[in-house]
């Protein structure tokens, strides 16, 4: 079946002048194409894990629900539309599923004392989360988001790890623009706040 949004974007980019778009690549998967699949998974994989591992904080469950939700993108591949971005979808089944595993959990666990030494091992060839990195490897800043109301502490992962805009912030979280962009400046204040010396 001819997917008019993909072949108008391959028009619009000829030759590899533009990279295929998520949104294009998930089409040309649901349509056959593996290797569309390949990258859709390279790009967004230790951006997913890393979420999950600074949510979860133990690697074996983060390891069991990154799996869940790839084979959830693999189920809906058939009915998949482009609706929303392809991030905005695939986080938002990752914040669904880690949603329903807290219900089952009842509790939050607290983080293994070799946290930061378990996050130091994630591989990490991607310069912006390079750049986070380098910057949470300042002392507080790793106690100062986990001392932020659970709400907060999402929206400022989703924005500084993730890259989402508000707008998909909202559509992950199913909060309104304000609402994240209140969230966040609060989280970002107390950030401020907890860094000050």
């Amino acid at each position: 079946m001819l997917n008019l949004r993909a072949v108008s974007e391959a028009a619009a980019h000829p030759s590899g002048t533009r990279e295929t778009s998520d949104e294009t690549l998930m089409l040309a998967y649901a349509a056959g194409d593996v290797a569309a699949f390949e990258q859709l998974y390279a790009r967004h994989r230790q951006r997913l894990y890393r979420f999950l591992l600074r949510e979860l904080r133990e690697p074996a469950l983060a390891d069991e629900i990154y799996q869940d939700i790839w084979q959830r993108v693999i189920a809906a591949r058939a009915s998949w539309q482009p609706d929303a971005t392809f991030a905005t979808w695939l986080y938002r089944i990752a914040r669904n599923r880690l949603a329903d595993h807290w219900r089952a959990a009842r509790h939050r666990p607290p983080a293994p004392h070799d946290a930061d030494a378990r996050l130091a091992r994630v591989p990490d060839d991607d310069t912006p989360e390079r750049r986070l990195a380098a910057e949470q490897r300042s002392t507080g800043l790793q106690r100062a988001l986990e001392a932020l109301p659970p709400e907060q502490r999402e929206v400022v992962l989703l924005r500084l790890e993730q890259e989402l805009t508000l707008e998909e912030i909202g559509a992950v979280t199913g909060a309104g623009r304000e609402t994240v962009k209140s969230r966040l400046r609060y989280a970002m204040d107390r950030l401020r706040a907890a860094m000050t010396p």
